[in-house]
């Protein structure tokens, strides 16, 4: 339950609390600003304007993360590929908030060392080492070890390759758990007052002089209501040309290019703790990573995508070429009958111009809407790593509209679960196994490991198995989903099992099918 007895989500407020805010903003509008889209993108600049003194509301017609933001290589990195494509700038911009999105959110975000193979078909060595010594140096200050030589003849992380594999170079970067990161976000925005509503389209959008009128529709129930904003926010991701296209009327725009990622999840192909970055002959590249303990995920592909982005699916070629891209370096072959979970998003690239889907930039571009009155801001393209710095870079633009609040927050302040040290996760594991000796200790480090300090809340006084409530399989229990649900806005299996989680990989068909039925049903 939310303080004031309630128990939706924190944001979520229902049509009277509108009125309230509105009588807030001098009876005007009912916010200050209003963000269409729920991914990391929307739910950063919510965080942020909040947190500067704005008035906020964000609507996003389906679950929080559940495009691309929950479909990422889930990777904080700086992009050591796109040196070649000389975006120096964009590398620079990722490797300095590297640092500080891993200090922000230290249970969730962690250093990760990556082992590139040389191959003598592809780039030559001198180029990889240049190419490594400017991704150590460009981003300033780092806390994260920089590039070694493996010798893979000796080196354990050259067992699971092939014997040709003989020189290897090692650099760090960060993991990130995707989806929490967006939720995160929302959540630190709505206990500061934002408004977050999910599962709720925007299907409309009118200038009414000075402001905006935004109907909405709740695809829980089908009804409709309007809100009033004096700016808007275009932060759909995929979908921001739909947005221009359907609400705004504007059937010629065209900003973005849509380029399909997929990925697959194979049982664990090595033991240790090391990643792999492969090259491949037509350019691309490939990652191989441990993956919730038990599995590798291998991936990413890259080609045009023409669909709806909510149908997207990986294709069979798609699951061919990254097997065949995996086998091509492990002794041990990688074939689909092996898959156990794939998952495929559209990212939404700005459209440069870019012959190749894999050279368009993966940069942000802000764009505001021509047309005279309430301001509407647009957003192409983008990656999860700089979504802080975009959020920064939004609010730049908002306050050149709707005036200067307060100042740049978010750089030095921790997500809700992150105030710790970033190299402290280990003993704030070991601070709950001595407070809950009743609970096993890998529950309890994945506890952490999703939740950082907020861990004794979700568990509130269970301090054995039998306080945790319901067991729906693994180590899920219901203290666990009535936190999701209280408090992260889950409202389905899916929310939960594959986006709050990846707990979905441990679950049978048959303990998810009950999960969703313990959901649906009134609590």
């Amino acid at each position: 339950m939310n303080e004031g007895g309630t128990d939706r989500p924190a944001g979520q407020t229902p049509d009277g609390e509108t009125r309230d805010v509105k009588a807030r903003n001098g009876g005007a509008c009912d916010v200050d600003v209003f963000i269409v889209g729920g991914g990391i993108n929307g739910a950063g600049i919510a965080r942020d304007a909040v947190g500067r003194g704005f008035s906020v509301a964000l609507c996003e017609m389906n679950d929080l993360a559940s495009g691309t933001s929950s479909a990422s290589t889930k990777l904080i990195h700086g992009g050591l590929r796109y040196l070649e494509h000389y975006e120096f700038r964009l590398v620079r911009e990722a490797l300095m908030e590297r640092e500080v999105l891993w200090a922000a959110a230290p249970h969730i975000i962690w250093p990760l060392h990556f082992v590139l193979p040389h191959q003598r078909a592809m780039r030559p060595k001198w180029l990889l080492r240049l190419g490594l010594f400017l991704y150590d140096h460009i981003g300033g200050p780092r806390h994260l070890p920089g590039t070694r030589v493996l010798n893979l003849r000796t080196d354990p992380a050259g067992a699971p390759l092939k014997p040709e594999m003989r020189t290897g170079f090692e650099y760090s970067d960060c993991w990130v758990q995707d989806a929490r990161l967006t939720v995160l976000n929302a959540r630190d925005a709505a206990d500061r007052g934002a408004t977050i509503l999910v599962r709720t389209e925007c299907v409309g959008l009118t200038r009414a002089g000075d402001h905006w009128e935004v109907r909405l529709r709740d695809h829980t129930d089908g009804t409709e209501r309007t809100m009033t904003a004096r700016l808007v926010v275009n932060a759909a991701g995929p979908w921001v040309d739909r947005l221009l296209h359907g609400p705004l009327g504007r059937p010629e725009s065209h900003n973005v290019r849509l380029v399909q990622g997929s990925h697959i999840v194979v049982p664990r192909v090595f033991d240790h703790d090391r990643c792999y970055i492969f090259q491949n002959p037509d350019g691309r590249i490939i990652f191989a990573i441990p993956y919730e303990d038990k599995f590798t995920l291998i991936g990413t592909t890259d080609h045009e995508y023409h669909g709806d982005p909510g149908a997207v699916r990986i294709t069979p070629e798609e699951t061919e070429y990254l097997c065949s891209a995996a086998s091509a370096y492990f002794r041990a072959p990688i074939t689909p009958d092996q898959v156990v979970w794939s998952y495929s998003g559209v990212r939404p690239l700005f459209d440069d111009g870019a012959g190749k889907a894999q050279e368009a930039t993966r940069d942000y571009v802000l764009r505001a809407d021509p047309e005279p009155g309430a301001p509407l801001l647009n957003i192409f393209g983008g990656k999860i790593t700089t979504y802080r710095r975009l959020a920064e870079s939004m609010l730049t633009r908002i306050e050149e509209h709707l005036g200067r609040r307060g100042g740049p927050w978010t750089h030095d302040t921790p997500l809700p679960g992150g105030a710790f040290p970033k190299e402290g996760f280990d003993t704030l594991v070991g601070t709950f196994q001595a407070a809950y000796p009743g609970l096993p200790a890998a529950l309890l480090r994945r506890l952490a490991r999703a939740y950082g300090t907020d861990t004794p809340t979700v568990l509130g006084e269970a301090h054995t198995t039998d306080d945790l409530g319901h067991h729906f399989g693994a180590d899920l229990y219901e203290v666990e989903v009535r936190f999701l649900m209280d408090r992260e806005w889950a409202r389905t299996a899916e929310d939960v099992l594959w986006r709050r989680s990846k707990l979905g990989l441990r679950l049978t068909a048959a303990e998810a099918a009950a999960l969703e039925d313990w959901i649906a049903r009134p609590q």
